[in-house]
């Protein structure tokens, strides 16, 4: 197959036809979220979200969508995935009182490559709470949703992996399910959405697919031959890359593949991972991808015309990522950008060329012709063992979201609803049968340069989601009568449903190796 011919039907952006029209956007930001700081020499950088912000400023693009703060994320929202005990953990240590809790420090994984800071817990609900929001926007008719603070995609049920806490993708794609029959996720940042696939690893409603470097890097999952298991078989893509891949490269994979899944797999709703550190030059990555090519699966996507839910993720040449992602919302708007640079309040960080782009660089690509042909034909053929959408019988569909009144908001969000429980079950265990080749894989837990952690085993555990209740909303906020400020008031969190835990068959699973080198 000719993986051009393979892409014609998501061409991107064109004038006329259905991806010419404009889509309906919102965007979730809290002006705090740039205040959170993992410490001195740690490359994860929210500042960068901040920045970004700034750059979607002064180009323009806030007036062209809904600006949206994001409701913090209550526990029992969070605890629809993770387990109680470790949301407790988050939400009580603090610098001053984790050397009280060592053992658990080391039971969740929280240290070094996922340090205690100053308002940890606040920012995972910030972050997460946007997340479920954007998913919560589309479900109300919504075209397009973002949140660049998002996309936090190591983070376990029961452990913080990759600097990574709560996983806002594996809470979003939850809420997206209470309307969807199928929803896709699809993850180009550099690493591996071990995460994500793994808490949906044996559904047919949820496909992940990811687009990451593979060997001898964190978090050493992500095997091609890692397809799923049991109804979720064949429903997990991984798509293996090595050092230098570029533009053209990249999407003689990516567009026949994804052309493929929305062919086959049908889905109701996207959610797009835009890892920044798949970007050329990325302090902590080792693609080479450009700006343009990186926004290009910004853009096929979009060209689907599928409720779609943009997220950031890795990237840690923090001016690079600001470019990136202020790029990326301008593809979602239809809006193409001057590629000089706009003065703004962080000018000085994109010195010299104070210009949007930033060209690649001339390092080896190290995947092959020959590679890359295998790869697209093999996961080509899985797909087409896929013969149809899987279809989902609901008993009773979860609540939609209920707008409150202004006068609503000063009552007990948690007194307000009844709870109703949906059918909805997700089996959540990694079989051993998928997984057992990767104890041969022996490294370090840390996602930076150096330490390491001791290996312990990972329980798999079953899923039941009860959704109870409304969900995140948000409430407009017009950028051009605010001058840019986001309200504090904008989204009133009512009550979701928890994911409880069963006891179930446990798999011993290896902790994956974590090298990551600096170009």
């Amino acid at each position: 197959m000719d993986p051009s011919s393979a892409g014609a039907g998501g061409n991107s952006l064109p004038s006329v036809g259905p991806d010419g029209q404009k889509r309906r956007v919102c965007y979730f930001y809290d002006s705090e979220v740039g205040n959170y700081y993992y410490g001195q020499g740690h490359p994860m950088k929210p500042h960068r979200i901040r920045m970004t912000h700034s750059l979607l400023a002064q180009y323009g693009l806030l007036d062209q969508m809904q600006v949206l703060r994001p409701n913090p994320a209550r526990d029992r929202d969070l605890c629809r995935f993770h387990a109680d005990d470790y949301i407790s953990f988050l939400r009580s240590v603090t610098p001053e009182t984790q050397q009280d809790q060592i053992r658990a420090l080391k039971r969740f994984n929280v240290g070094e490559d996922c340090p205690v800071f100053d308002g940890l817990y606040s920012f995972c609900q910030t972050y997460a709470g946007a997340s479920v929001g954007g998913a919560v926007k589309l479900n109300h008719g919504l075209d397009i949703a973002i949140n660049w603070s998002g996309g936090l995609h190591h983070a376990k049920k029961c452990e913080a992996s990759g600097f990574c806490y709560v996983n806002d993708i594996v809470l979003a794609i939850l809420e997206l399910l209470k309307h969807h029959q199928r929803v896709l996720y699809v993850d180009i940042d550099i690493h591996h959405g071990d995460g994500v696939e793994e808490a949906f690893y044996t559904t047919d409603r949820v496909m992940t697919v990811s687009f990451h470097k593979f060997g001898d890097y964190f978090p050493g999952t992500g095997d091609v031959r890692d397809i799923g298991h049991s109804k979720g078989k064949y429903y997990s893509l991984n798509v293996p890359l090595d050092d230098g891949i570029d533009d053209e490269s990249y999407q003689s994979l990516f567009k026949p593949i994804m052309a493929k899944v929305m062919e086959v797999f049908q889905p109701g709703a996207v959610v797009l991972q835009c890892g920044a550190d798949s970007l050329s030059g990325d302090r902590l990555g080792c693609f080479n991808l450009s700006i343009r090519g990186h926004a290009e699966c910004v853009k096929y996507m979009r060209s689907f015309n599928v409720p779609l839910l943009l997220l950031g993720g890795g990237g840690y040449t923090i001016r690079n990522v600001a470019r990136c992602w202020c790029y990326e919302t301008g593809v979602a708007l239809g809006q193409e950008l001057e590629d000089k640079m706009p003065v703004n309040e962080y000018y000085e960080y994109f010195g010299p060329d104070y210009t949007l782009h930033v060209a690649p660089s001339n390092m080896e690509n190290k995947n092959t012709r020959y590679e890359l042909d295998n790869i697209r034909t093999k996961l080509l053929d899985n797909l087409s063992k896929l013969r149809h959408a899987p279809s989902v019988q609901f008993q009773e569909r979860p609540p939609d979201t209920e707008f409150p009144e202004p006068d609503e908001d000063e009552e007990d969000q948690d007194e307000r609803h009844d709870d109703h429980d949906s059918d909805m079950e997700l089996d959540y265990h990694t079989p051993l049968e998928d997984s057992a080749r990767r104890s041969t894989i022996q490294g370090t837990r840390v996602k930076r340069e150096s330490a390491g952690a001791e290996t312990k085993d990972q329980d798999g555990s079953r899923v039941t989601g009860e959704h109870r209740g409304s969900e995140p909303m948000a409430e407009d906020i017009s950028p051009s009568k605010q001058a840019h400020q986001v309200d504090a008031n904008a989204m009133a969190v009512d009550e979701p449903g928890n994911v409880k835990t069963e006891s179930g068959s446990s798999t011993k699973l290896p902790d994956p190796p974590a090298i990551y080198q600096k170009p």
